[in-house]
């Protein structure tokens, strides 16, 4: 058994999504279970719809028609027959869709995030079930939300993992125990689930990683591949840095600090289920998926080898001081942590002195107004936006002074193996 994740990028146009079936035809006669993402750039466009509706905005409706219009396209060049089922499938979608957006939006921007953002891996599993059947590729769509069962943290569901045992026993292990000599391909989500009473969730942004380990966790699989634009594990995101390298292999421990820091190739919460189970996980190109990529494991023999960076933009950098200049002590860090929290806002990075607290997080323009108003009736607030957050694992002087180079660094911070910068991008002070 095999759990196969396939993000955006891999299944962005028709091309993509040939791609993927060809990737499927070399594991012919196995079981493999394939996590979707939203189509391309689905998840961005629908959380721009998700700010309209929630707006009131008469932009709502343009917004919707040119993502449905994106899909259709892809669509039409998949498929000839265009009495195909897939058609009414989608339209249905957007269908439902649009009678939500026409309806009242509650005052809870989290759960209408989710009821709204959730349909762009609904409909790319949709689109990709059909055209595999299409090509002779058998398979069951399965809708995540009967098995990912979370609680009501909406936009970050907290997973139940007994009741999602249960529903993996019932209603996934059944399907791949019957004997088919071709195998057996099921085709879900990533990124959602469901609350106790029914109500779509999602699991954190980029959570279709997450997704792929709770179902290969729950199916004790052999292995977990997540299939990428880039030919593996990199030391560097080639956005932000020229000369990267592969990473062969690393350890989970080392995954997991790349990851809580910020590394964009995996979740942060995808590894733990796969330790706990001890199942590897592949990082592959879908454009060369004959090359061998990069593994993670429990062997820690290559952590360390050389640096890694990881660049985190659109960083705010906010001190924050008691008015009477007293020092900052343990219930003041409980005041403002419980702040923060209310807010929704998670800290990239934090350092205190005497009389000043300085944290760093993702800019946020939904809860910052809030979070301000919040601290600035017991204290004293500056901040910066519009900052670069810069991560090095192993570093030494001279990586630091290459990625700092001709670049104001804000704050800087050291431990034995890492090594956090806040630099200046644009900047912008109040």
């Amino acid at each position: 058994m095999k759990v196969f994740k396939f993000g955006g990028a891999s299944v962005n146009n028709a091309e993509a999504v040939r791609n993927v079936a060809e990737i499927l035809k070399k594991f012919r006669g196995e079981k493999i279970l394939v996590v979707v993402s939203a189509m391309g750039k689905t998840t961005n466009a629908l959380e721009e719809i998700c700010q309209a509706y929630f707006n009131k905005s008469i932009q709502t409706k343009t917004l919707l028609d040119k993502v449905m219009h994106y899909h259709f396209k892809i669509i039409d060049n998949l498929f000839d027959d265009k009495n195909h089922e897939v058609y009414y499938d989608i339209q249905q979608i957007f269908d439902e869709l649009l009678h939500k957006l026409i309806s009242r939006a509650s005052e809870n921007y989290d759960f209408e995030y989710d009821q709204i953002v959730s349909n762009g891996e609904l409909i790319s599993t949709k689109i990709i079930s059909h055209y595999l059947n299409l090509k002779g590729f058998q398979n069951q769509w399965l809708d995540a939300r009967e098995i990912i069962k979370t609680d009501t943290s909406y936009r970050e569901g907290n997973v139940n993992w007994q009741e999602c045992m249960h529903k993996t026993n019932h209603l996934v292990i059944p399907f791949f125990e019957v004997k088919n000599p071709n195998g057996f391909l099921m085709i879900t989500q990533g990124f959602i689930g469901s609350t106790p009473d029914g109500h779509t969730i999602t699991l954190g942004r980029e959570g279709s990683d997450y997704s792929a380990a709770i179902f290969a966790y729950n199916l004790a699989a052999s292995e977990m591949i997540i299939w990428k634009d880039v030919p593996g594990l990199l030391n560097a995101d080639p956005k932000y840095y020229d000369d990267t390298h592969k990473l062969d292999a690393i350890s989970y421990r080392e995954a997991i600090e790349l990851a809580y820091y910020g590394a964009t190739i995996i979740h942060p919460k995808t590894i733990k289920p796969l330790q706990n189970k001890n199942i590897p996980l592949y990082v592959k190109s879908f454009l060369h998926p004959e090359n061998e990529g990069s593994i993670i494991s429990n062997h820690e023999n290559s952590d360390g080898l050389i640096p890694s960076f990881i660049f985190k933009q659109n960083q705010t950098l906010l001190s924050i001081s008691p008015k009477d200049f007293s020092f900052i002590a343990e219930e003041n860090l409980s005041d403002i942590f419980a702040i923060f929290s209310e807010n929704k806002i998670k800290i990239n990075l934090m350092q205190n002195s005497a009389i000043s607290f300085s944290v760093c997080f993702d800019e946020n323009a939904i809860y910052f107004g809030s979070l301000i108003k919040s601290l600035q009736k017991n204290y004293q607030v500056r901040y910066n936006l519009h900052l670069d957050l810069i991560t090095i694992r192993h570093y030494d002087q001279q990586t630091i002074n290459k990625v700092t180079a001709n670049r104001k660094v804000l704050l800087e911070q050291r431990s034995r193996t890492t090594a956090q910068m806040i630099v200046e991008n644009t900047l912008l002070q109040n």
